[in-house]
């Protein structure tokens, strides 16, 4: 099969695939995502997602759903199941592809006597601390260990005796024999299996020793046909053991490793270790805080599923190193929800507004549309009986000459109603003021009446109150490592809460919905709080991005 039709270049991964389905070497091309069961996924796994499930849509092919299940004491179901929901919310699918390294557990184990047999394998009793020390670094060659050349019928027989318990945790380790003295780090007799006597939650307690993630990886690659395994340039320097696996063992298949640049985003961390620590010292209010660049997060704040895959797009393919910024992804949230979300008015930080001219009992329906540029999504009725909220931000005692909006005397029109003039404000006993009461000009009504530079969005006075989430970048610096910890750059004011006035109808607005609150952005109905009394909106992205750019 020849490449896509596009109109966008292929990028180095599916000119690769491109080649090898135009040269015969494979008839289809299967791909796999193996994530492993401890933890959520995060925004940089949304980036491999794309990849790996959206290459063979491309081309022709499956990807297989793989969970590397090989460390019991940190796998949970709840993972396992979060990863599934997540995968499938992002729009993509396995089908009848799904996959544990736990399914090749026995496969995987018959292998490790036949590396045994070999002579390309040894059961080493050393401890794993006199295995690191011993290892050597990059410039000095590691240290043979004293068991590297015990008989091969010891070994085997060592490692009989690990898979049927008896021996403690970390009492012996089965070893690859390749070269102590490789530059290459990896090929320095790494380990294959460890005792662990730990229940695993598919497969019980029928196993006390479990494989390491480089041995059982291209194993289940090969066994499962898959032709490109697409990871990221970590595991580069992984590559050669990969091969060497596949090489000397009696697989079914060899895949090929390839290797592309992770997804890093400005204001952000996606280490597994840091995004812990935020949840466990309560730094974040949990996995699905929508401030956090997990998966669960980034859906609880109201991203789209379209906007992220479009994200990572335009992200492309690379194998070089660098920072996204996160005003990308917000550009794409924008031009989708600029399209798709209806328009309502929202007042966050509300004040009273009262026409003194208003004829006592009078109220008239005015007519809003929807979408300004989406007439098929109709129009809405707006309740006005001469009493408004607006913005306390719209009103200044003392307006500069560029404040286009409401001060003492200052006329301005209420958008789809009328012009007001404010006549007198009413303060609180600390001088706030808490109601402007202003005049209107009849004529205005429709657009006619004075010309005017300000226009304030508002809301009827009998408009329902909701509670509204505004959320900024988790870390004030680009970069979160910038100056030591990662904790020292947390943004004090990333999360803040005001109880906002709302339209009438959005006191029924259903979980999951999205709106533009005219002039403050594009807002998301939480589906978890919004369960327990009225809509809780939080705020996905700002109209405008106000931050300085940064991206290397």
């Amino acid at each position: 099969m020849s490449a896509p039709d596009t109109a966008r270049p292929l990028d180095f991964i599916r000119q690769i695939v491109a080649d090898d389905l135009e040269s015969g070497k494979h008839a289809e091309v299967v791909t796999r995502f193996p994530p492993e069961p401890n933890g959520y996924l995060h925004i940089g796994h949304a980036k491999a997602i794309c990849l790996d499930f959206g290459l063979p849509q491309e081309f022709g092919g499956r990807c297989h759903l793989r969970f590397d299940d090989t460390n019991p004491t940190k796998e949970e179901q709840e993972y396992i199941d979060a990863i599934q929901d997540d995968v499938r919310w992002l729009g993509f699918d396995w089908g009848e592809h799904l996959h544990y390294a736990s399914d090749y557990f026995e496969q995987l184990y018959q292998w490790g006597e036949h590396l045994i047999s070999t002579g390309k394998a040894y059961v080493d009793e050393q401890t794993a601390e006199q295995i690191r020390d011993t290892r050597g670094s990059t410039f000095v060659p590691g240290t043979l260990s004293p068991w590297r050349d015990r008989p091969a019928e010891e070994s085997l027989a060592q490692f009989r005796r690990m898979r049927a318990g008896d021996f403690t945790d970390g009492q012996m380790v089965l070893r690859a024999r390749i070269d102590m003295a490789s530059p290459n780090l990896n090929l320095r007799d790494p380990v294959l299996y460890r005792i662990l006597h730990a229940e695993h939650p598919r497969t019980g307690n029928a196993w006390c020793i479990y494989p390491m993630y480089d041995y059982a990886h291209g194993q289940s690659d090969a066994i499962e046909g898959i032709t490109h395994s697409l990871c990221t340039m970590e595991f580069e320097n992984h590559r050669p053991l990969y091969e060497w696996f596949v090489e000397n063992l009696p697989v079914p298949h060899h895949p090929r490793q390839i290797e592309f640049s992770r997804l890093n985003l400005t204001h952000t961390v996606v280490s597994k270790r840091k995004l812990l620590r935020l949840v466990q010292e309560g730094h974040v209010k949990g996995w699905d805080d929508p401030r956090m660049p997990t998966l669960r997060g980034i859906r609880r704040r109201g991203y789209t599923a379209s906007a992220l895959r479009a994200f990572c797009m335009e992200v492309g393919i690379t194998k070089s190193e660098g920072v996204v910024d996160l005003g990308l992804l917000e550009h794409h949230l924008r031009k989708e929800l600029e399209h798709e979300a209806p328009r309502r008015m929202a007042v966050l930080r509300p004040l009273k507004l009262t026409l003194t001219d208003w004829p006592q009992g009078k109220v008239e329906q005015l007519e809003v549309p929807n979408h300004g540029q989406r007439p098929e999504l109709g129009v809405r009725q707006l309740p006005f009986d001469g009493t408004a909220w607006i913005e306390r931000d719209d009103y200044l005692d003392d307006p500069p000459a560029d404040f286009f909006r409401l001060g003492p005397g200052r006329e301005v029109r209420l958008r789809q109603a009328y012009n007001v003039t404010c006549q007198e404000v009413v303060r609180d006993a600390a001088g706030e003021a808490i109601e402007l009461r202003c005049t209107h000009d009849p004529e205005s009504r429709g657009g006619g009446g004075r010309k005017v530079k300000g226009f304030l969005h508002w809301v009827p006075g009998g408009a329902a109150e909701a509670s509204v989430r505004l959320f900024g970048p988790l870390f004030r610096s680009a970069d979160p490592e910038e100056g030591g910890d990662f904790l020292n750059n947390l943004a004090p004011d990333s999360w803040t809460e005001t109880l906002a006035r709302v339209e009438a109808d959005l006191s029924a607005a259903a979980p999951e919905a999205r709106f533009q609150f005219e002039r403050l952005g594009y807002f998301f109905v939480d589906p978890v709080d919004s369960r327990s009394g009225g809509p809780v909106f939080h705020r996905i992205v700002a109209l405008k991005d106000s931050r300085p750019k940064r991206g290397r």
